[in-house]
């Protein structure tokens, strides 16, 4: 019987350009003609599977890296755009942000951070060059595009009137989950998903510190939450009733209800994974009228989200389409299944 072959291969076979050449032995992939090296796919699994069942068979290991390579592929491509167009963070832009993220901890401690992510100092900034590299692509390109009118906001308002009645008090939380089982639905901007409890816990700590550090809470939730009904928000979960809170979780309920609005969780461990929520506001009850500086800002940051993920979605197909990509590692699959398949 022919061998299966996963899922995540459809997709990337369509990277694949017209007649195959020999693929360079030590390249996985090219954007562009720019390679991107098996050594760096390598470090990346190391880094996010490093503690995997040795006994893994190959597949499961394909699987997981034909994941981690679709991601490098396209960060790769964001990251030529913003050179492109002159974005390219600058030793400075760098250093600043490795100050900021240095700043919350002691050095001993920064180093334990780093030793658990399995990264070098030098690993560090040039994720942090290419981070901002793109973030100040989509500011320039998407974000700053971005109008939110008045109309706008009296038509949000009066279509959801009903949403700003509040029959009793309620909280309004934004939430990052992580799961350790993958779903093939969930649609986050890094096209990231844990694929193990392991890297659950360790990609929830990497969130949980990159928000010490000051980081937006809705970007994170749009790179990387696993919830499918609210990170394309944002993370935002709209509001919820405390009674809906104390049913849940009594001690849920106390450890949002401590909360300060703007702040966030520490990690909690739920049947589904990880989560960290945000409190954005705590509202009392009664009817919200329009001109309540509170309704405004709340409408206004939903239509900016959903216009932001949106948009941030296209430009990544079009990009996509646009760039030449050819994946060597994907043609090496595809031709150890159909040697396979011939048996």
């Amino acid at each position: 019987m022919a061998k299966s072959i996963p899922a995540i291969l459809f997709t990337l076979l369509l990277s694949i350009q017209g007649c195959k050449r020999a693929a360079p032995t030590n390249v996985a992939a090219e954007v562009n003609a720019r390679p991107i090296l098996f050594a760096d796919l390598d470090k990346q699994f190391k880094i996010q599977f490093s503690s995997s069942n040795p006994e893994a068979n190959e597949d499961l290991i394909d699987n997981q890296k034909l994941d981690i390579l679709r991601s490098m592929i396209d960060n790769e491509i964001m990251l030529q755009r913003a050179e492109k167009l002159g974005l390219m963070a600058v030793d400075s832009d760098v250093e600043a942000k490795f100050s900021e993220l240095k700043a919350p901890y002691t050095q001993e401690e920064f180093q334990k951070q780093m030793d658990a992510r399995k990264i070098t100092l030098q690993d560090l900034k040039v994720q942090i060059r290419r981070d901002l590299s793109i973030a100040k692509l989509f500011n320039r390109e998407i974000t700053s595009k971005i109008s939110i009118t008045d109309k706008d906001v009296t038509g949000f308002y009066n279509a959801n009137k009903a949403s700003f009645n509040l029959a009793e008090p309620q909280v309004h939380l934004a939430t990052i989950l992580v799961t350790p089982q993958p779903d093939p639905n969930v649609r986050n901007l890094r096209s990231d998903k844990a694929q193990n409890d392991d890297q659950a816990k360790r990609k929830i700590q990497m969130i949980e510190a990159r928000l010490k550090q000051g980081e937006d809470f809705a970007m994170l939730a749009q790179s990387f939450s696993e919830d499918p009904n609210t990170a394309p928000n944002g993370g935002d979960m709209g509001f919820i009733p405390e009674s809906a809170l104390e049913q849940a979780n009594v001690e849920l309920r106390k450890m949002v209800m401590s909360l300060q609005p703007g702040q966030t969780s520490p990690v909690i461990s739920t049947a589904e994974g990880y989560r960290i929520l945000k409190l954005v506001s705590k509202e009392p009850a009664g009817q919200r009228d329009l001109n309540d500086p509170r309704v405004q800002q709340t409408i206004r940051e939903t239509l900016l989200n959903r216009k932001d993920q949106l948009r941030k979605a296209a430009y990544y197909e079009v990009a996509r389409n646009e760039a030449k990509v050819t994946n060597y590692f994907a043609q090496r699959v595809v031709e150890r299944a159909q040697e396979g398949s011939s048996k």
